[in-house]
């Protein structure tokens, strides 16, 4: 399929050499429905020739009203709807979810619940990287890569379908605890399994840093500099392969991480494709090393705080390190059994914000590796800005502020 050209402006050339020529803009849509993503999102590339001049990124094509829904059910319900708003992240959700309900009441989990939700996150993580990785190969057009990754990710995701039942929505947060135990001879086949998955993550190291045709698709292209990244608030590891230094498991920990120290962030400087890989496969070995102290140190006890307090009129933040960066929850409760309040910033929100400035002046082929180098989740990140037709008044900014973004105003 081809991309159509749906809009052509002239602008005149201010060349000193040629005042009178006229210079040709193109702008062509990627999306919403398109073949090189899953998903259904839109930007406006507006191209000098091969050369993107500009972007306008278009969200909300799969805005599904979670939050609305979320004021509508119970503090229980609503563990099972946050799990579902991603499928690669549904861990990630369920526990940020449960964490701020908790910290509305300052209900404190049991030690082997805390280490148990440990466990699940890396899990998770480990998947989705190594789904980045596959992502990225068949970006390239390196569908061997591709097919190695994925096969490789199925290793972690029968370690999650042994420890919860389920390959996705794992069900294993709740209120005060976790659902499930993870058994002796469980912890030990996955502790037995996490070798040969390091193994692995030798091979792609190699592959990824030294493999010619990668290089020359990643060195030196889509570059995010750290100044961009903190104006901005990139998230995730595509802020830290720009050289920002924060992860919320070390600078607000949660669950376990504050009591497990053998590990530490990793942080690239370069900002481009190359750095936002190397990062992620460094990142994948803390993983392994956070899981294996976490299975290793499992303590005894309870799955579930074994009381429950009342949720009176209060409000919340819960913070949790997703695989794509940042995911926060704020919930306000007004006394009753359902929130009054949820508000969810997932990180590929924020870090939608990098893709005007990492497109700008590179070559049009060079789009599909640079968007999917920033690991976008659409389908969570989608919000809606309402306009009111008699006043024009814009209700809330989301997109409106990608939009200036795009033509250099935000």
């Amino acid at each position: 399929m081809t991309l159509e050209v749906i809009a052509m402006t002239e602008e005149k050339s201010h060349d000193k050499n040629t005042k009178n020529e006229q210079r040709k803009t193109y702008t062509l849509p990627v999306g919403p429905q398109h073949p090189l993503y899953l998903e259904a999102e839109n930007l406006m590339v507006h191209l000098d020739g091969e050369t993107i001049v500009g972007v306008d990124v278009n969200i909300g094509y799969l805005h599904r009203g979670i939050e609305e829904m979320m004021q509508r059910r119970n503090y229980l319900q609503n563990i099972y709807l946050a799990e579902r708003i991603c499928g690669i992240c549904s861990g990630c959700h369920s526990v940020c979810y449960v964490q701020s309900i908790e910290n509305l009441t300052d209900l404190q989990i049991p030690d082997r619940a805390a280490y148990i939700r440990t466990i699940i996150l890396e899990l998770e993580r480990l998947h989705s990287h190594f789904l980045y990785l596959g992502v990225m190969g068949y970006e390239m057009g390196l569908d061997a890569l591709f097919m190695y990754t994925w096969k490789d990710r199925e290793m972690i995701m029968d370690m999650l379908e042994e420890i919860s039942g389920n390959r996705v929505n794992y069900a294993m947060a709740t209120i005060g605890g976790v659902r499930r135990d993870i058994p002796e001879t469980t912890r030990q086949c996955v502790l037995k399994k996490l070798p040969a998955i390091i193994k692995r993550f030798d091979y792609y190291r190699n592959v990824f840093m030294n493999d010619r045709t990668i290089r020359k698709r990643t060195q030196g292209i889509g570059l995010l500099s750290k100044a961009d990244a903190d104006k901005f608030s990139i998230q995730g590891p595509v802020l830290r392969a720009s050289g920002g230094d924060y992860d919320v498991r070390r600078d607000a920990p949660f669950a376990a991480y504050g009591q497990i120290k053998d590990w530490r962030v990793i942080v690239e400087k370069d900002g481009d494709i190359h750095a936002r890989v190397i990062q992620k496969i460094l990142e994948m070995y803390e993983s392994a090393k956070l899981l294996e102290c976490a299975l290793q140190r499992l303590p005894r006890g309870e799955l579930k705080a074994k009381t429950m307090l009342s949720i009176l009129e209060a409000e919340a933040v819960s913070l949790v390190e997703a695989p794509h960066g940042e995911l926060l929850y704020a919930a306000r409760s007004n006394g009753t059994d359902m929130p009054e309040r949820m508000r969810i910033r997932t990180p590929s929100f924020s870090n939608m914000l990098a893709l005007p400035i990492i497109l700008k002046g590179q070559q049009l082929a060079d789009l599909p590796v640079i968007v999917g180098s920033i690991d976008p989740c659409f389908s969570c990140t989608d919000r809606v800005t309402l306009v009111d037709t008699k006043t024009d008044e814009i209700k809330t900014v989301d997109a409106t502020y990608l939009k200036r973004l795009g033509e250099g105003k935000g």
